[in-house]
């Protein structure tokens, strides 16, 4: 049973969930927990940043250029001096640490996840 209420198709459909493509990873000396600073090509939605907490489980190397679904529609959200512009899609392991949902072939930067 959820324990967050029933929501309606049509209050799904306005969540805009994009594949798109890591193209920098910086670390993020200013965020509170351990962080990366991302910049996501989604193709002709164009380049958006995002923060994010995996450092535990990833490198800056593995996850160059790897693909990732992310929420494109989000209002910005200001971290320290950063503004994050998307929400990377992740579900916590047995330790709490987030692990990418990714997909398992390639596809264009920018397709709508449905």
């Amino acid at each position: 049973m959820s324990s967050k209420p029933t929501v309606l198709f049509d209050d799904f459909k306005k969540i805009d969930l994009r594949i798109g493509t890591i193209i920098s990873v910086t670390d993020f000396p200013k965020a509170h927990k351990p962080a990366y600073q991302l910049k996501i090509d989604f193709g002709s939605l164009g380049i958006k940043n995002s923060s994010a907490q995996i450092t535990k489980l990833y490198t800056k190397k593995a996850l160059l250029n790897r693909q990732i679904i992310a929420n494109v529609n989000f209002k910005p959200k200001q971290i320290a001096n950063f503004f994050s512009e998307c929400l990377i899609l992740g579900v916590p392991d047995n330790q709490q640490n987030i692990v990418l949902l990714e997909i398992n072939a390639v596809a264009l930067n920018g397709t709508q996840v449905l």
